[in-house]
């Protein structure tokens, strides 16, 4: 079979020589925040190479802290794949599901002198496991006896001691070059409720234990996790080695990390709790949940995931690469429609008062079969106001005094005079429209350099629009030793506006996703009522990593 990446390469060789028989993979996020870009990709690549070779894929929370983990992050995380376009059928799991094996487990490694109860304190701990030139200590309790950790591990189990009281370790060796082979830590005293299980646990095993065997215990074929967990490995692999279980196989690759963003969870929940941001899916997060918001296709970031490819090193991705690949799906499937968001009013001097028309114009000219709709044309519209200059010179393809423009599906016009408020600011443009000019069946012979998009006065409706920038004003926020990352915080990011659409806007569905001629790509908001639309631009029309590969 041809491989397209190093993974699929493993993947080859284990099936060939017999190590597996199936690829079985699984995405295991933990339900402690909503799913960011980086997990997308995570998502696709674990979903699509298991279909590749005809395999299967788990979804299972690793939720072993229940400090921090909510039921509202496990039905988010269940969206964000399925809207992402993966199905993991019957095949949802929890870490929790195996508490009572995995309690088994660190018993199976205390009976084999592998474990040990240590009363130290946390601090004393990590002080004795030395530094990457030092070798660390062993723990005076290292060498109790299995009888007496037996004891001392279901006591804990039954509660009888407080949180950091004691902590259950792997014995492994104090001298590893592997800061992580240090005697690492297998279960820790938690006096929590648990998001599933109730009160039924006090004790709860750390990461690295119960991620590991969890794989084993769903026989997945293929951990695949991020670059983070490779000194993990060597741990992964011991517990697996002294346990005598499925030998899942553990491989990295290099997360996608974003310009202009931040990827960590901690760091998205403090922007979320300190207010920065409206919540974990505001559109201009980093969030599966805000890009959905937002308006970004499905389809476009699973594009976006396949194009970048997989990588051994961790990488950074320009932010308006992803914006390449939503711009070019949006541009094959959104709606073409008109919205004037700085207006000002334009009166045909020469159209007669009281009387419309309807005007044809194109859904969708990439799409044929989008079909057409009508607009309402009459003698007060509105247009964008830097639409018009008093004066300009032969560059400016707009509407000036004495310059003729095209009214998008409409006729041409010919501005005669602007009319100005007290303050010399200009309110009002008076021009005249040529009858034989009317789109499609134009006989004038005119041709005007420009054409410019507008609203009826008498049928628009009033929307808001939000307008987003970056969510940081340097490309890596959280890279600069010293400085908190939210010194970086766009105070501009966001503006909201009031402007006047099209009729047909105002009844577009939530989610729905349209082309605002000139002005971007916008999307309904799940906010919207039945008085009033809101629109969150989705992408601008200028494709900047285009023009940055130039």
């Amino acid at each position: 079979m041809d491989t397209n990446n190093f993974i699929e390469e493993f993947i080859v060789e284990d099936l060939n020589n017999g190590r597996f028989e199936q690829v079985h993979m699984r995405f295991p996020p933990e339900p402690n925040g909503y799913l960011h870009l980086g997990h997308a990709f995570s998502i696709c690549l674990q979903f699509t190479t298991a279909k590749k070779f005809g395999g299967k894929t788990n979804l299972r929370f690793d939720d072993t802290n229940p400090l921090v983990e909510e039921t509202e992050y496990v039905n988010a995380i269940r969206e964000d794949v399925k809207w992402l376009g993966f199905d993991w059928e019957d095949r949802e799991f929890y870490a929790s599901d195996y508490f009572d094996r995995l309690y088994a487990f660190a018993k199976q490694l205390i009976e084999q002198g592998d474990a040990y109860v240590d009363d130290q304190s946390p601090e004393l701990i990590a002080e004795q496991k030395g530094t990457p030139t030092k070798p660390g200590t062993n723990s005076p309790f290292r060498d109790r006896s299995v009888a007496e950790n037996l004891d001392l591990f279901e006591r804990m189990r039954k509660g009888e001691f407080p949180d950091g009281a004691r902590i259950l370790r792997a014995k492994i060796d104090m001298t590893s070059p592997n800061m992580l082979m240090r005697d690492p830590l297998i279960y820790r005293i938690k006096h929590a409720t648990h998001h599933r299980t109730g009160d039924a646990w006090c004790i709860y095993p750390m990461y690295d234990f119960a991620h590991g065997q969890s794989d084993s215990i769903e026989n997945i074929s293929h951990s695949v996790c991020t670059l983070e967990f490779e000194n993990h490995r060597p741990v992964y692999n011991w517990f697996i080695e002294k346990l005598g279980i499925f030998p899942s196989r553990q491989i990295e690759f290099a997360r996608l990390n974003f310009t202009y963003t931040v990827m960590g969870k901690r760091k998205m929940i403090q922007m979320v709790r300190e207010g920065d941001v409206t919540g974990w899916d505001d559109p201009r997060m980093p969030t599966i949940s805000g890009a959905r918001r937002r308006g970004y296709p499905a389809a476009a970031i699973r594009e976006f995931n396949d194009r970048v490819g997989v990588a051994k090193r961790d990488k950074l991705i320009d932010l308006s690469l992803l914006e390449f690949f939503v711009r070019q799906h949006l541009n094959a499937s959104a709606k073409r429609m008109m919205a004037v968001l700085d207006p000002i009013k334009l009166t045909i001097t020469n159209y007669p008062e009281g009387q419309t028309e309807l005007i044809e114009t194109a859904n969708n000219p990439e799409d044929e079969e989008a079909g057409t709709r009508n607009l309402t044309f009459g003698r007060n519209l509105f247009i964008e106001k830097d639409d018009f200059k008093e004066e300009a010179n032969r560059k400016y393809f707009r509407l000036k005094l004495g310059g003729m423009v095209r009214l998008k599906s409409g006729f041409i016009i010919e501005a005669d005079e602007a009319v100005k408020d007290a303050d010399g600011n200009i309110i009002e443009v008076k021009a005249r429209y040529f009858p034989e000019s009317k789109s499609g069946s134009d006989t004038s012979g005119l041709k005007p350099k420009g054409t410019i998009h507008w609203v009826h006065e008498g049928t628009a409706v009033p929307a808001t629009i939000n307008l987003y920038d970056r969510l940081f004003t340097d490309e890596t926020p959280d890279s600069h030793e010293g400085k908190d990352f939210r010194e970086f915080l766009n105070p501009n990011s966001m503006e909201t506006i009031e402007a006047w659409i099209e009729p047909a806007a105002a009844v577009l569905p939530k989610g729905e996703v349209v082309q605002f001629l000139r002005k971007g790509y916008f999307a309904v908001d799940p906010d919207s009522t039945s008085d009033r639309q809101i629109f969150n631009r989705t992408v601008t029309l200028k494709d900047n990593y285009a023009k940055k590969r130039q």
